[in-house]
């Protein structure tokens, strides 16, 4: 039995102010149908005694720790620009030309 009617979707698209056509709202009644019958089978499944997880795998940090290296000398660099400016790149305006 259909969860998910397509006067509901029509209504929520009206809400949203969204215009869709009878084919756009018979395919997407069909496809929020599935994903609440998917929605209910995990629910099905889902009782006191199985933890909440977010993911079905533990998450490792796999970054490294901040460390301080060599860097690059700043006035090098720019001597290296094709232009800067109070020890900046300078580049070409591109916002708030009209």
């Amino acid at each position: 039995m259909s969860r998910i009617s397509t006067d509901e979707v029509a209504r929520v698209a009206g809400l949203a102010h969204i215009a869709l056509t009878e084919e756009e709202i018979a395919r997407f009644a069909g496809e929020l149908d599935v994903i609440a019958d998917a929605v209910s089978k995990v629910s099905e499944v889902a009782t006191p005694d199985v933890p909440a997880t977010s993911h079905p795998i533990p998450l490792t940090n796999v970054w490294r720790e901040d460390e301080a290296g060599p860097t690059v000398d700043r006035d090098e660099v720019l001597a290296q620009a094709p232009a800067s400016e109070e020890g900046m790149f300078l580049v070409p305006q591109i916002l708030g030309e009209e």
